[in-house]
């Protein structure tokens, strides 16, 4: 039997490139494609077992440890949780793909030689290749702006207040449009339950179905991503748990963040 080296290093470069998009598009995973591709020629080196004699337990642990690095190469190490849902979904997402060319393989009767498939002369991974690619990387970009768009909203603040300092992660609501009446100063809501010696503001506000006042401290410095911001902010401290996951404060529309 003939291996064409360079045709399956090809073969196995796409497929691994294809398997970690999925990934990442299934676990909405904020990974550069720089990295992905580097991910994908870590999984193409596996070609390297065609010409090594190991029995059926070595060939698992090196492919094992292979897909491991793949993984931590694409999307990093985050903690464990992060790590198993990764490589949970890649070996999902490879048994979808392997059973889809069995698939074909037997309804269409192509010859398996090797690692490919051919049916007269043209092999049905190219044909894969070239249908499912072009879909694959559209949805992957697509959701790269998207989360992009979605991550430009996250921020770390830093509050002062008096005596008090307090940092926490922020995010722009374009909804929130509470604002001081006497001198236009808009408020940043914080998640803390804190009682502060500095003197108060009573702001009304007003919903579509609700209206009434809440206590706010006048913020001495601001900073947003470590840039001082010249704006006079109002802070209130709401005391329950902002429902965005990571979140302990709620940002107004903010000049150049905004």
């Amino acid at each position: 039997m003939k291996i064409y080296v360079d045709l399956v290093l090809l073969l196995n470069f796409a497929f691994d490139f294809i398997l970690l998009l999925s990934v990442s598009i299934l676990l909405r995973r904020k990974s550069d494609v720089n990295r992905i591709l580097i991910g994908a020629f870590v999984g193409s080196l596996s070609i390297l077992f065609l010409f090594i004699e190991v029995n059926s337990v070595q060939l698992f642990l090196f492919k094992l440890i292979i897909s491991i690095l793949m993984i931590l190469v694409s999307f990093g190490f985050v903690n464990l949780k992060y790590f198993f849902k990764n490589i949970g979904y890649f070996y999902m997402s490879s048994f979808v793909l392997g059973g889809f060319l069995y698939f074909l393989n037997v309804e269409f009767s192509y010859k398996q030689e090797g690692l490919i498939f051919f049916h007269k002369g043209l092999s049905i991974n190219f044909i894969f290749l070239i249908i499912f690619s072009p879909i694959i990387i559209y949805i992957y970009v697509k959701q790269g702006l998207r989360l992009k768009n979605n991550y430009s909203k996250y921020h770390k603040v830093r509050i002062n207040c008096g005596e008090e300092e307090f940092e926490c992660v922020g995010y722009v609501d374009t909804g929130n449009k509470v604002i001081d009446p006497y001198f236009k100063r808009r408020i940043i809501f914080v998640d803390k339950q804190l009682t502060l010696n500095n003197n108060f503001v009573i702001v009304p506000y007003q919903t579509i179905d609700n209206e009434g006042f809440i206590k706010c401290f006048k913020i001495d410095k601001l900073e947003i991503d470590n840039k001082e911001v010249s704006d006079k902010f109002l802070v209130s401290f709401i005391g329950k748990k902002i429902s965005i996951d990571g979140v302990d404060c709620i940002l107004p529309e903010i000049g150049e963040i905004k």
